[in-house]
């Protein structure tokens, strides 16, 4: 996979990020976006370490104008691009009846139409080359629900509805399109859940522990390589035992 091109969505911190650095350890030529540029400053420092094979370029995924200038660019500087990751996400949690339309509106914007903005541009370049490798990122609680989360779940349920019809459409294309469940991860998001949650959360998981960024990234690593190349349309549950599919 050397010298391939991929995009990591939302890939300044977290999951993103882990995938990214596994992407450039093997020596794909990765583009990170985000909103935050000091945080992606101290990222690409982490992420490419002796290299230049990871650059950012600031772009939020929810707007149709960025999304259409960053592929642009990735268009004119790489001339192709083989690996799209849609990762970015965000969350506005709240129980149902306190929830707002903007909330609503928000977490739509970015987990499910910024994927479909994203894929859109990337299936343009895809088919020309008759080759590429689509992960969309899900949740395990697209699957079990999870209260005070019903816009986010619905969110992540959209993309494997999402992730499905897209794989039947482009599957004669020599493009593959999977998702990825995670579940609880570690991250600066889940280091934030007071203990008393924590310990709440880690009783449902059959293996007693968070996940880390690197697992999701093992599995993404998976699906882009040649080792899936007959795989298609699947969701791979990440999540240490939590949710069976």
């Amino acid at each position: 996979m050397e010298g391939q091109v991929a995009l990591v969505t939302g890939g300044t911190r977290g999951i993103g990020k882990s995938i990214a650095t596994s992407f450039v350890k093997a020596g794909i030529n990765t583009i990170i976006t985000g909103l935050n540029e000091e945080r992606a400053k101290a990222a690409l420092q982490e992420i490419n370490q002796d290299t230049n094979r990871c650059r950012f370029i600031r772009s939020d995924v929810s707007k149709s104008s960025d999304v259409a200038s960053l592929f642009e660019i990735i268009s004119n500087e790489f001339g192709r691009l083989d690996i799209l990751i849609n990762n970015a996400g965000v969350t506005k949690d709240n129980l149902l009846l306190r929830s707002k339309e903007d909330d609503w509106d928000t977490v739509m914007d970015t987990n499910l139409k910024g994927t479909f903005l994203c894929t859109q541009e990337a299936i343009k370049i895809m088919s020309r080359q008759k080759y590429g490798r689509i992960v969309n990122l899900t949740s395990v609680v697209a699957f079990i629900g999870n209260p005070g989360q019903a816009i986010y779940a619905a969110s992540k349920a959209g993309i494997i509805g999402f992730t499905r019809s897209v794989a039947l459409e482009y599957a004669k294309r020599g493009i593959t399109v999977n998702a990825i469940a995670p579940g609880f991860i570690k991250t600066d998001m889940t280091d934030r859940i007071p203990e008393k949650i924590k310990t709440q959360i880690l009783e449902m998981i059959p293996m007693g522990t968070y996940g880390t960024g690197e697992d999701i990234a093992n599995a993404v690593m998976f699906l882009i390589s040649p080792n899936s190349s007959y795989i298609t349309g699947q969701v791979i549950h990440v999540n240490g035992g939590m949710y069976l599919g």
